[in-house]
């Protein structure tokens, strides 16, 4: 059986810390799909959806088993769409762990066969943050140091 893997997330913006997991993914599943989610938690992104779906297509595009997809509903429901059996996250904390660890169990709860697979996160990208990047880049500051394209 092909092991899918949905890699979800809100991406405002995509970092390197994230291109990390999905390289390092690609070593357990077959496929990954980047799938950016419209969170209702967070209601105004910084950086546009269509923006961001194209930089990060751009950036795996000599990786044809990388796919790049929005949604705007359960991530478990998505992921069954897809036929994709795991959810990989990138842990670059405690407090990560906690908060997907609560996402991993009621996921598995309601979806027994959806498996959360956690990443620790490489430690020259543990303290990159898509919510400081964007503080930097409000206020005019260099963030293309933290990114895996350009601007």
């Amino acid at each position: 059986m092909k092991r899918i893997a949905l890699f979800p997330g809100s991406f405002d913006p995509f970092t390197k810390g994230h291109h990390d997991i999905v390289l390092r993914g690609l070593h357990i599943f077959d496929e990954i799909i980047i799938s950016i989610g419209y969170n209702s938690a967070k209601s105004m992104r910084y950086f546009e959806v269509k923006q961001m779906v194209e930089k990060i297509k751009t950036t795996f595009e000599k990786y044809p088993n990388i796919k790049v997809e929005t949604y705007a509903e359960l991530t478990a429901e998505f992921a069954r769409k897809h036929k994709a059996n795991y959810l990989l996250r990138g842990l670059r904390n405690t407090t990560d762990f906690e908060y997907e660890n609560s996402i991993a169990q009621i996921n598995r709860k309601l979806y027994g066969d959806l498996e959360s697979v956690f990443l620790i996160t490489s430690p020259e990208f543990a303290w990159i943050n898509s919510s400081i990047i964007r503080e930097v880049h409000k206020y005019k500051g260099d963030i293309s140091q933290f990114l895996p394209y350009s601007l």
